[in-house]
């Protein structure tokens, strides 16, 4: 199974405390870009404004709000959203555990269709994703042309970070998004995914084939994204590799099946919840171990022949399971952190049995949008990934702050899907 999945993949390869629209410029930046010569989607037949859940402030319930139509530049595409996860990352934001712009479109991972696109745009762009085609996009946009794109290093990107992290736009510094009743501008996390459309830099996405679902398909942009940065980039999981993974929602859940494609031989599961533990069964784990009832470091090491994982994943983003991740490898293992956490958490390890015992500890956000995309859709037409299984609700766009509020309370054993078709 291994050997198949990497051919497959081989060829499948082929907040910032300044607003830059303070002070009323808001309206104004509005309108020049409503003057530009572009012809904008709505002026083809489509309609003029839609609809975006909207943050606006920590203890306030998200709303849906109207929005005039976004509108692309170049090397933008304008998408018209079928599907948008939910996920932890947006709900650190609504709790104001991660500082972010506000207000704010939150949405990540998303499916849809391609309806137009930025001015100028290269060729070669219009013609990978013509109007009509299907596409999946990763929450990780890269610009495809700073020091760390160059390189390869999508998940790096100077300009995601500095721009879309740091102050909620796109990456000439202004967002795409502007309310329908006053012009105001709305920032953008990652592309706003919650809203009846989005614009995604074209470098962020990838071509969906007809054979996989819009809804169960999302989860390829964030879920399954993060956990193949981990397991590919961060962690290196080879054929026979043990791994444990700490926290198996729907981030912790992809990390199983991605190391079951790889070839893991134990693959234990950890987690609080015995529903979420049963059901990591489904996704590859070979054990279970339930932290509230068993010390989780003692318990790996005994599956293990008292000598730890290879490879473990945290995938909470907790002060103890850091330090319960770091427990669990073996000598010479590695301990790797994809678990997003309030803003100034801090992470204790033993330092002398981290030198002495050269344990490894890595950090990984996601994975690798250009090249690492069209393989997630590949392992998931091929049934390798199985998607289906991965999303354990579906829900309808005027339902989304209850699945933040279900999310929170844990309520939500894989991965909620909003349908906004």
């Amino acid at each position: 199974m291994a050997l198949l999945v990497r051919s497959l993949l081989r060829r499948s390869s082929s907040p910032s405390s300044s607003n830059p629209f303070s002070g009323g410029v808001g309206g104004a930046v509005w309108r020049r870009w409503m003057s530009q010569e572009a012809a904008g989607y709505h002026l083809s037949g489509g309609p003029a404004h839609m609809r975006g859940a909207v943050f606006w402030e920590v203890n306030r319930p998200l709303t849906i709000e109207d929005f005039h139509m976004p509108r692309p530049k170049t090397g933008e595409v304008l998408i018209k959203t079928k599907a948008c996860g939910v996920c932890h990352s947006d709900l650190h934001v609504i709790k104001g555990e991660l500082p972010f712009a506000s207000p704010c479109v939150v949405g990540h991972e998303i499916t849809g269709e391609v309806v137009e696109h930025g001015p100028l745009t290269d060729t070669k762009i219009t013609k990978r994703f013509p109007i009509g085609s299907r596409v999946v996009g990763a929450f990780i946009m890269p610009c495809g042309s700073c020091f760390f794109c160059n390189r390869g290093q999508d998940d790096l990107c100077e300009d995601f970070f500095a721009y879309n992290r740091a102050k909620g736009t796109l990456y000439d510094g202004e967002t795409r998004l502007f309310l329908r009743n006053n012009g105001k501008p709305v920032f953008m996390y990652s592309m706003g995914g919650l809203a009846e459309y989005c614009v995604v830099p074209a470098h962020g996405l990838t071509n969906l084939p007809d054979s996989l679902p819009y809804t169960e398909s999302a989860i390829l942009g964030c879920a399954v994204f993060t956990a193949y940065g981990a397991m590919a980039h961060a962690a290196e999981v080879r054929p026979g590799n043990s791994v444990a993974v700490i926290g198996v929602g729907g981030v912790g859940s992809s990390c199983l099946q991605i190391a079951r494609a790889f070839g893991a031989s134990d693959i234990i599961a950890v987690d609080v919840n015995d529903e979420k533990l049963e059901n990591a069964k489904v996704f590859g784990a070979s054990h279970t171990v339930n932290a509230l009832k068993e010390d989780v470091a003692d318990k790996i090491r005994e599956i293990t022949g008292g000598r730890g994982v290879d490879v473990a994943v945290e995938a909470l983003g907790k002060p103890l399971t850091f330090a319960q991740c770091t427990q669990s490898v073996r000598d010479g293992g590695k301990a790797v952190m994809i678990g997003l956490t309030q803003s100034g958490a801090v992470g204790e390890i033993d330092i002398n049995r981290l030198v002495r015992r050269q344990i490894k500890v890595i950090g990984s956000y996601g994975a690798r949008a250009r090249q690492d995309l069209p393989k997630l859709v590949k392992l998931a037409e091929t049934g390798i990934f199985n998607l289906k299984a991965a999303v354990s609700r579906k829900c309808e766009f005027e339902e989304v702050g209850k699945a933040y509020q279900d999310l929170d309370q844990g309520k939500i054993v894989s991965r909620a899907v909003v349908e906004i078709m």
